[in-house]
């Protein structure tokens, strides 16, 4: 049985991954920092076949422990400060959490376990300003936010260590992906559960930032099994995983009020737009300027077709599919917890 160490197994990827090793046989371990409230709901139902060890990517002993203790064979860093918003306040924590908290974990392995498989979760935030569409594993990084740019030093710190001392290292650079384990702060599950919310009764608009921004929005339990693929190969390497669509946050909205039989009209523009509810004349969207970024990243759309002619992943939900399954999941979580 192999060993694998999964950081941030807490989180929605780590959790799906998590199951997902567990189903091929692994020892599954989860690192999670040590806190006065811990939050394993995401990982509830496989906690007791999971062994959980402390550490934190801000501390190098404690990722030296980690390795030592658990003899991975296969390390999963999915562990970071990943909200983008977030990273606009908290600029040298998500430096220090995202991106040298890579070389932190990649100097653990080096001392005490280099043969080990190493996977460092990259980002298409990472191409920001877009040169190019659609974004491949060979386009330039132009992050726009400091989220994007700790990302891109933990792609490259993962390039040198694999390069300079042959570690089996490899980055997947994951366009964005969501469930219905996705954090209520991101805006995709911010959105379907308003739509939950407003389905039950609640009178609370949605309220967004600017809706043209587009991305190429997966599946995450997909995405999880790419990761897993990487590391299965015979030489280390770099990969895009994306869908090849890209919709906008408007339409993500269009498509969520859609599955509980919303229809949306648009009025004004900018600022001022509001999404009104065709059938009741309700204001249930409002654009809100709070929400807007410094520097956004407008159009996101990613070629995957490097991993699927050499891993043969390619994904199974569509968009529209996708944005159902984490409505009726909320729809459902509201009904029987009444969050209002």
């Amino acid at each position: 049985m192999k060993n694998a160490l999964i950081t941030g197994v807490t989180g929605q990827d780590g959790s799906y991954l998590a199951e997902f090793l567990l189903s091929k046989g692994y020892n599954v371990y989860g690192m999670v920092r040590r806190s006065s409230t811990e939050t394993f709901e995401r990982i509830g139902h496989i906690q007791n076949n999971i062994t959980i060890v402390q550490g934190d990517l801000t501390d190098q002993s404690s990722l030296d422990e980690a390795i030592k203790e658990t003899q991975a064979d296969e390390v999963y860093n999915l562990a970071a400060q990943s909200f983008v918003a977030t990273s606009w306040n908290q600029p040298v924590l998500t430096s220090d959490v995202t991106g040298t908290g890579v070389t932190k974990i990649l100097e653990a392995i080096r001392k005490h376990k280099p043969n080990v498989k190493f996977y460092q979760a990259s980002s298409s935030e990472m191409f920001g300003k877009i040169l190019e569409t659609p974004q491949n594993e060979k386009t330039i990084f132009y992050p726009r936010s400091p989220y994007g740019v700790a990302k891109v030093y933990g792609h490259y710190i993962t390039k040198n260590y694999r390069e300079s001392y042959n570690i089996f290292a490899c980055s997947g650079i994951l366009f964005n992906h969501e469930s219905p384990r996705r954090g209520y702060e991101f805006v995709t599950r911010k959105i379907t559960h308003a739509v939950a919310k407003i389905h039950h009764g609640s009178t609370t608009p949605l309220h967004l930032g600017n809706l043209t921004t587009k991305r190429d929005w997966g599946y995450a339990a997909d995405y999880v099994q790419a990761m897993w693929l990487m590391l299965q190969q015979k030489e280390p390497d770099d990969y895009v995983i994306s869908t090849g669509q890209a919709h906008s946050i408007k339409e993500f909205v269009e498509e969520a009020f859609k599955v509980v039989d919303i229809t949306l009209h648009w009025e004004g523009t900018g600022l001022e737009e509001k999404g009104i509810d065709s059938h009741t004349g309700k204001t249930v969207v409002v654009v809100d300027q709070k929400y807007f970024r410094p520097a956004d990243v407008d159009h996101l759309v990613g070629d995957s077709s490097k991993a699927t002619r050499i891993l043969g992943w390619k994904p199974t939900l569509n968009f529209k599919q996708l944005v159902s399954l984490m409505v009726q999941s909320d729809l459902e979580l509201v009904k029987n917890n009444k969050l209002y």
